[in-house]
C-alpha cells in the first residue's frame, strides 16, 4: 500500500468517533456460557488465559479461541463463548458469574469483554461495509506490532483486584484501531470507502477531498480529477463504494466538521471550513449525515463545566 493511501488510513482512523466500555472482567470455571449479544451495540471479547470456543448459532460457525486471541462485533451478532466444543452443549451451559482472575487455577478460561460506543451514523461511512465480525489469532503475523497490547491488557487485568482499570478499555480500544487499518491493508473491505481506497484511480481524489473539503466538488470536477468521463466516474464510484459520490462528499465533510467542532472550532467557521457559507444549511447536511445537529453536538463533545462554588 502506497504512503499516499497509508496517510488516509491513518486520517481515517482518527475520525473513528467511539467510546470503549469495559463489561466484565475476570474468569470463569467449570461450565459456563458467556456472550453479550441483545444489546444492540458492537463489542469484543479478548481471552487473557486458557482455551474456549467461539459459537455463532445462525449460521453453525465454531471457532476455537486460546489466550492471546481477540474478537471483535461490529454489529450485534448471536453469539456463545463456552469451554464447550459441542454447540448444543454450549447453549444449555449455565451463565456462571464470573470469579476475579488468578491464571494458577487449572482450566480457567481469563477474558475482557465490553462494548464500542459509535457516537454518530457516520461510523457508517469508515465501517458500513466492514464484516460482522473479526477473530484476530494470538498468531497472526501480519499483526505482531499490536502484540505487546495484550501483554498490557493482561498486566492491567491483574493488578486490577475488584477495582477493573480504565486503562484496559483504552487499550482494547487502540487495539481494535489496529484491527481496521489490518482489515484495510488487506483488502478485505469489499465496498465503502475502504474499498475506494483500494482503488489507485480513486486514491488522489480522496486526497483531495479531505485536503480541500470546502472546494465546490461537482461530479465533474471530480471525475476530472480522475481523468474519467463523468458517467465512466459515475458508474465506477458508485460500484466501488456502495453509494454516489454527492453522498459520498455530504459524509465526508461533515466528518471533517465533527472533527472541527470536537477541537473547539466554532460552528459557523467549521461550516465555512467544510464549504457552507449558509448556517442553516450546514446544520440541515450536519443533522441528515450525524442524527444531531451540530449544536448539540458540540454540547455532547465539551467536557461538563465545573459547578461555580459560592463565596
Amino acid at each position: 500500500m502506497s504512503s499516499r493511501q497509508d496517510r488516509l488510513i491513518h486520517w481515517l482512523l482518527g475520525s473513528l468517533d467511539l467510546d470503549t466500555t469495559l463489561f466484565h472482567l475476570g474468569q470463569y470455571c467449570g461450565t459456563w456460557k458467556a456472550s453479550i449479544t441483545g444489546l444492540s451495540r458492537a463489542g469484543f471479547h479478548v481471552v487473557l488465559n486458557g482455551r474456549c470456543w467461539l459459537h455463532l448459532p445462525e449460521t453453525g460457525e465454531r471457532r476455537p479461541l486460546q489466550a492471546g486471541d481477540a474478537v471483535f462485533f461490529l454489529r450485534d451478532v448471536p453469539h456463545v463463548l463456552s469451554p464447550e466444543a459441542d454447540p448444543a452443549r454450549a447453549a444449555d451451559a449455565p451463565r456462571a458469574a464470573m470469579a476475579p482472575l488468578d491464571r494458577s487455577v487449572p482450566g480457567s478460561v481469563a477474558l475482557a469483554c465490553g462494548f464500542f460506543e459509535f457516537r454518530t451514523r457516520l461510523t457508517d461511512l469508515l465501517l458500513g461495509s466492514f464484516p460482522d465480525y473479526v477473530v484476530i489469532p494470538d498468531g497472526d503475523g501480519e499483526l505482531a506490532e499490536a502484540r505487546p497490547l495484550f501483554d498490557l491488557i493482561l498486566a492491567e487485568a491483574e493488578r486490577a483486584g475488584d477495582a477493573p482499570s480504565p486503562l484496559v478499555a483504552r487499550l482494547v480500544e487502540l487495539l481494535f484501531f489496529y484491527v481496521v487499518r489490518h482489515l484495510c491493508r488487506r483488502r478485505e473491505v469489499s465496498a465503502g470507502l475502504w474499498a475506494l481506497l483500494a482503488q489507485p484511480g480513486f486514491a488522489p481524489l480522496l486526497d483531495a477531498l479531505i485536503a480541500a473539503p470546502e472546494r465546490e466538488w461537482t461530479v465533474e470536477a471530480m471525475a476530472d480529477l480522475t481523468h474519467m468521463s463523468r458517467a465512466t466516474f459515475f458508474k465506477r464510484f458508485q460500484h466501488v463504494c456502495g453509494t454516489s459520490p454527492s453522498q459520498f462528499l455530504l459524509q465526508l465533510r461533515m466528518k471533517v466538521a465533527s472533527q472541527l467542532i470536537r477541537q473547539g472550532t466554532s460552528l459557523s467557521r467549521a461550516a465555512e471550513q467544510v464549504g457552507y457559507q449558509s448556517d442553516a444549511a450546514f446544520s440541515r447536511a450536519f443533522k441528515k449525515a450525524t442524527g444531531v445537529l451540530p449544536g448539540a453536538y458540540r454540547r455532547r463533545c465539551q467536557p461538563e463545566a465545573a459547578t461555580p462554588q459560592a463565596a
